[in-house]
């Protein structure tokens, strides 16, 4: 089985606040579903279009146990908790 990658890019934060209330919730809760935090900030380099957003990059297991984790009670609070406060693209990929 191969495992997921959950990678958030954030496109603005327009209330550090609410992103701060987010990531007490959200880490605990998608480290409760599995989650391993392998990156997150701003890009050390960027190429390309050059945006020097946060990004995350979250492993799972699974693309499932992936799913399972987003679509969570404890995370779901804290997207209620995140509200307008940014904005993100969050993508769930399969490993190679």
């Amino acid at each position: 089985m191969a495992k997921a990658y959950w990678i958030s890019a954030y496109r603005s934060v327009s209330d550090p606040d609410k992103l701060a209330a987010y990531a007490k919730l959200a880490g605990p809760s998608i480290m409760a579903a599995g989650g391993r935090f392998l990156a997150r900030g701003e890009a050390a380099k960027t190429y390309e279009s050059g945006v020097k957003a946060r990004t995350v990059l979250i492993e799972f297991d699974s693309v499932e146990q992936a799913i399972a984790a987003h679509d969570s009670p404890g995370y779901k609070a804290a997207l209620d908790a995140l509200g307008d406060g940014a904005d993100r693209d969050i993508r769930i990929v399969e490993g190679v």
